[in-house]
């Protein structure tokens, strides 16, 4: 998985991001930066900033990077190289730069989502936010965030031209989306909150014409005090459906609240042994 990862990653790298100089954070962000001015080669750049920022990592978090990371930027860096030597720096889809970010943000993301899920990372700048998040009161994505505006602007910088750094905030959305959906899925399901005086025949409904379970929560009312029992329910997008029409029909004053659900692990949906097994 984490060949396979680092093979996408970097074709989305020579493809289609470093062809037009759009600089995506990270130590291949700054890759690219010296690549065009100085004509280092992105990889190599890339190896050799992460190299001691895994020897820091190490000594200032502990052991928590372990093989897996080093390979996974070992692999990388040779990918990415590689690729240069044999497809040049040719973008794949000639005078189209929003197209490259968005198909390159797509391949980052599958690549990265496919190495996070192999218990690896990438290395880099998530391990200088992890070193500024322990040393001071910065959250992780905050530091991670940070990182990364200052090497797109470095990228501005560098280059002189103010549609790098847009561009590059495309990719950087795009690869973060599409890292969620490699690591948690398409999701379907919905969560529900019902709140209803025939909580009995919406729960016989659920269990007998559904086949879910659910959970009653005990609660108050605020503005008259009165006891309520609160039905917690976890359905499929189609079977909202059903639930919504049944429920209007036995007690239209009932109060729904409908959340997306951005995973569901137990019976009846994905076993929690199964994406611990992942």
């Amino acid at each position: 998985m984490i060949i396979i990862g680092a093979f996408i990653m970097a074709s989305g790298y020579v493809l289609f991001i470093s062809p037009y100089k759009i600089v995506p954070g990270g130590v291949y962000g700054i890759g690219i930066i010296l690549y065009h001015t100085f004509g280092l080669p992105v990889g190599l750049t890339g190896l050799a900033l992460n190299i001691p920022l895994a020897i820091i990592g190490v000594r200032l978090l502990g052991p928590r990077f372990g093989v897996k990371t080093v390979v996974g930027f070992f692999l990388a860096s040779g990918f990415i190289d590689g690729m240069t030597i044999i497809y040049g720096d040719v973008p794949l889809v000639e005078n189209d730069a929003l197209l490259s970010s968005i198909f390159g943000g797509v391949l980052l993301g599958l690549g990265l989502g496919l190495i996070f899920k192999a218990r690896a990372t990438s290395g880099g700048s998530s391990i200088v936010a992890m070193m500024i998040t322990k040393y001071t009161r910065i959250p992780l994505g905050q530091s991670l965030m940070i990182i990364d505006a200052l090497i797109v602007m470095l990228g501005l910088l560098s280059f002189g031209d103010w549609t790098i750094p847009l561009y590059s905030l495309i990719v950087i959305f795009i690869t973060g989306k599409v890292i969620d959906v490699v690591l948690e899925g398409f999701t379907y399901e919905k969560t529900l909150f019902i709140v209803s005086e025939k909580y009995d025949e919406i729960a016989s409904k659920i269990i007998y014409d559904l086949r879910r379970g659910g959970t009653y929560i005990e609660g108050k009312g605020m503005y008259k005090q009165d006891e309520k029992k609160i039905i917690f329910v976890n359905v499929t997008r189609r079977e909202v459906a059903i639930l919504q029409d049944f429920i209007n029909q036995i007690d239209p004053d009932a109060f729904v609240t409908v959340i997306e659900a951005s995973e569901i692990l137990g019976k009846g949906f994905r076993s929690l042994q199964e994406k611990v097994s992942d």
